[in-house]
């Protein structure tokens, strides 16, 4: 890959200009186009009139700048131009981060607005966008006018009612560096096919093209977040960032990225309408490591869809969002991180690298399945060589995914929760920084790993084979769980994976098939656990399915176990559906017919657990009404 270098170039011009080390005259510009281009120090864009100096980054090419800056010394008034597409119709949010700012003869980053953006009309010209105002629901493509009503910011907060509009229409400009902010596409009602970038349009299927023209932004830039509150961040600079290097050096935040993403079939600006989650990204990094080419790639947990009611309140889930690569974060690209204690987090030139988005680079879809990428395509072999303004070698890193078991289960038939068990050398049985990630959704019906008594979907641990895992259920209503073991991605030490009922001791094999049962209302964090042996004997020991016949006959009031075996059995016990055991009968030997009365109990669902004297287990599901129902 040829790598521009202006380092030389720079000194060459200081005798003419002021000590900047990139200088472009007004009616001159630079064109980079498939590469990077890095400065070492600064970059001074004149500006004379309306004539200026201009950079533009075209084909995926980037802007790097140097390790050593910390505050940055770029001006002018003219500008950097570089291009981004978003990923959504005029329905759907995406979550963004500007890569410059306000273009003026200051010294330094300055704030950005949504009217910075223009769209490409030439490979080098562009026409700024118009502004709709609050009263406009809809943008369109051609020409670009962007719905800013649908424009927010959301610093250190924790309600919906905290996110602050930031329209494009401000006097001066109100998104500060670092700071992400939301937008709608422009949807497809009016395509525009003036300007093609390597044969695609600036909206084909909603992917808005969006030309960022600013001054760039450099050095340090500092982020608030407050303890256990949230900010919308993202990638601040012209050229990708290591993400997980940024996170592992976030330390006053739980080490995790929270990326937003949203039901593209759901076609309406009510907000009760909307269905969209956040999916989770942990770095896989704890013990104060900070060399981002030590361990895991990361892993991504995807989003469940839920629905709102009008004020923005989760409700119950719909769906699932999409696997993602993570890594490395592409130009524009926003998300959220949570405080762990409050304080600034700093983004630095030292996180810039030149990746092109595709294999481990995505802004908010999949790898182009063109390019025969996916979530877990690199199994084997390493990174290939990353120009990076911190000069890691990253191809020393492995691109085998870190050793996991995804979980998905079922919500009271709606949508699905995905959960990831990690398995890392050396990890705690306990949350930990950079490691585990918390739920980032907290909806009434919900299914989570219970670590230090909090809600994750993503558990590290260091395996053995007969850990067990805690595992917590929650719902405001009678409901339906299915849980099953859906993938077990590079790793093959479990034979068995099991969810363990711990009240009535019944182990349930979730790899080879979904269980599923039901729960009354309430939180449930202290029944269950994801187990690998089954407890009775270290393995599966359940009798067959026709070892007994049990009927409820609502009619007699009575409980039958039919024992056509004659097995001598040791204990007929029955729980209620929390695990309550209701009542125990032992020592009943080998008759081939039992009856117990439940003319006492109230309607509901039971459990009937059969223990043999060898510890062989038998257990199904009763349901016990009233006469006549």
């Amino acid at each position: 890959m040829e790598r521009l270098y202006f380092a030389c170039f720079g000194l060459l011009m200081v005798t003419t200009i002021a000590k900047a080390q990139v200088y472009v005259s007004p009616d001159s510009y630079i064109f980079v186009n498939d590469r990077m281009v890095f400065v070492n120090q600064d970059i001074n864009l004149d500006k004379v009139g309306a004539v200026e100096g201009n950079i533009y980054l075209r084909d995926e090419a980037m802007l790097l700048q140097g390790a050593s800056t910390v505050v940055s010394t770029n001006r002018g008034a003219g500008t950097l131009s570089v291009f981004q597409e978003g990923t959504v119709n005029n329905f759907a949010y995406n979550y963004w981060c500007s890569p410059v700012g306000n273009a003026s003869a200051a010294t330094g980053n300055e704030n950005f607005k949504v009217s910075m953006l223009h769209r490409p009309t030439t490979t080098t010209a562009s026409t700024p966008a118009v502004m709709l105002g609050a009263g406009v629901f809809d943008g369109v493509a051609n020409p670009l006018r962007i719905a800013d009503r649908w424009a927010f910011k959301f610093v250190s907060s924790s309600t919906y009612a905290q996110w602050v509009p930031v329209p494009g229409g401000a006097a001066l400009p109100n998104i500060e560096p670092g700071i992400g902010y939301t937008l709608k596409g422009s949807g497809t009602a009016v395509n525009d096919l003036t300007f093609s970038d390597n044969g695609q349009a600036n909206n084909p299927g909603s992917r808005q093209r969006y030309d960022f023209r600013g001054k760039p932004n450099d050095g340090n830039i500092t982020v608030f977040v407050g303890a256990g509150l949230r900010t919308l961040t993202g990638n601040p600079y012209p050229s990708a960032i290591d993400l997980r290097a940024f996170l592992m050096a976030a330390t006053n935040t739980t080490q995790v990225a929270y990326f937003w993403e949203q039901d593209p079939t759901t076609n309406s600006h009510l907000i009760a309408s909307y269905r969209g989650g956040y999916g989770s990204y942990s770095p896989l990094a704890a013990g104060g490591v900070t060399d981002p080419t030590y361990g895991y790639m990361g892993v991504y947990n995807p989003p469940t869809f839920y629905a709102y009611d009008g004020a923005g309140t989760q409700l119950g889930a719909t769906g699932t969002g999409t696997p993602f690569e993570r890594r490395f974060c592409p130009i524009g690209q926003g998300f959220m991180i949570e405080g762990a204690a409050g304080g600034n987090v700093t983004m630095s030139n030292n996180y810039r690298v030149y990746i092109k988005e595709g294999t481990f680079s995505d802004f908010n879809r999949p790898a182009d399945v063109n390019e025969g990428t996916s979530e877990h395509t690199s199994s084997t072999g390493f990174l290939p060589p990353i120009q990076s303004v911190a000069g890691w070698d990253y191809t020393t890193v492995s691109t085998a995914p870190a050793p996991q078991i995804k979980f998905q289960t079922l919500l009271n038939n709606t949508g699905v929760k995905e959960t990831t068990l990690v398995m890392i050398d050396g990890a705690s049985d306990g949350a930990e920084s950079g490691m585990d990630a918390k739920s980032p959704d907290q909806t009434d019906i919900d299914m989570y790993f219970v670590l230090d008594n909090a809600q994750y979907v993503i558990s590290v641990i260091d395996f053995d084979v007969n850990k067990k895992v805690p595992v917590g259920f929650k719902a405001n209503v009678p409901a339906s769980f299915r849980i099953k073991a859906t993938e077990m991605i590079n790793f093959s030490e479990a034979e068995n994976v099991y969810l363990h009922d711990k009240l009535t001791d019944m182990y349930y094999d979730i790899k080879n098939s979904d269980y599923e049962f039901t729960l009354p209302a309430g939180t449930n964090d202290t029944q269950y656990e994801i187990t690998f042996v089954d407890g009775l004997l270290g393995t599966s020991d359940e009798l067959a399915a026709d070892a007994f016949a049990i009927l409820q006959n609502n009619d007699r009031q009575m409980l039958t176990v039919s024992n056509p075996g004659s097995i001598d059995i040791k204990s007929v016990t029955l729980f209620d559906i929390t695990g309550k055991q209701i009542f125990t009968k032992t020592k009943l030997g080998a008759k081939t017919s039992y009856e117990f009365p439940t003319s006492g109990l109230a309607e509901s669902i039971y459990v009937v657990k059969v223990v043999t004297t060898d510890n062989k287990q038998f257990a199904k599901k009763i349901s016990v009404f009233e006469k006549g129902k």
